[in-house]
């Protein structure tokens, strides 16, 4: 004859401690947000380490081999987008934006008086 004893649920915990949440660990885990000068920093030091020396960066930062090379595209995108980059027209001037937005404010009042019933126009 041999009997078999079970762990009660909630083992390992103290006895009504089932609700509380742990202190330890926040309800909602916070997204981190690395600066540009941060991640140029870590790209840098990464591509100068050995392979042993790129997982103890990594350790280090808390960091993983995927976002490395989010970043990587990420700062070679950059870098095509601002060679390719044209230097754009000239910013507009005060008198340039009022008409700019004046046409807008015509072009947006005319469409509403073409939608207008015939009867209302002409009263």
């Amino acid at each position: 004859m041999s009997t078999t004893m079970t762990a009660p649920a909630g083992a390992g915990q103290a006895v009504g401690m089932e609700d509380v949440p742990d202190p330890q660990v926040p309800a909602k885990a916070q997204r981190r947000t690395y600066t540009a000068r941060y991640k140029a920093k870590v790209l840098a030091e990464y591509e100068a380490c050995d392979r042993e020396g790129k997982g103890a960066l990594l350790r280090r930062e808390g960091l993983y081999t995927s976002l490395i090379s989010s970043w990587r595209d990420q700062r070679d995108r950059g870098a095509l987008e601002a060679l390719g980059r044209s230097s754009g027209a000239a910013p507009a001037t005060a008198a340039e934006k009022e008409a700019a937005r004046l046409r807008r404010e015509n072009e947006r009042l005319t469409g509403e008086l073409a939608v207008l019933p015939r009867e209302v126009v002409n009263g």
